[in-house]
């Protein structure tokens, strides 16, 4: 008795295969249904038990979307699976999670930007005023900027400002 209920489980996935012609005339086995295309003529074998995902067909479907779907899953054996309503609802709070995400990592690469920015012009403005402009070199001295040197710092500024002020 034992043996048989195990060998009837053993079964059980095999029984759940597809079984088709490809275009070149291979035949092909399958768990998922043949791609869409594959005449009739060519499915070779279905599986006989109903799928645990299949919902029963009710007398009166929640919306019309849902009889939809119960209508076409009843009608076409290549059909898709109708996906889990909890799973749908997890996988679209996941995507509003990560479009939150998105516009805050957004916003803050914005504010990065508006700070370069604003820093860029000030030392645009510094550098355009004339006025003499030192930093401190490595040693810990203050350098006052050469004629060559402003250059290269303006270039520098015009350039972040390019980049980062759109």
């Amino acid at each position: 008795m034992t043996i048989a209920a195990l060998l009837a489980l053993i079964a059980l996935p095999a029984e759940a295969q597809w079984k088709w012609k490809d275009k070149s005339g291979h035949v092909q086995y399958s768990d998922l249904p043949p791609p869409l295309g594959t005449p009739d003529q060519d499915i070779l074998a279905r599986p006989s038990v109903q799928r645990r995902n299949q919902p029963a067909t009710t007398t009166a479907p929640a919306s019309a979307a849902s009889a939809a779907q119960v209508v076409s899953s009843a009608s076409s054996p290549l059909a898709p699976k109708l996906v889990d309503a909890e799973l749908e609802a997890r996988r679209k709070k996941a995507e509003a999670e990560q479009g939150v995400k998105n516009k805050a990592e957004e916003d803050r690469i914005a504010a990065v930007r508006a700070d370069n920015c604003a820093r860029a012009r000030a030392q645009l403005r510094t550098l355009d005023s004339g006025i003499r402009v030192a930093r401190t070199n490595d040693k810990g001295e203050r350098e006052f900027l050469d004629d060559k040197q402003r250059a290269d710092e303006t270039l520098h500024a015009k350039d972040a400002i390019a980049a980062d002020c759109k």
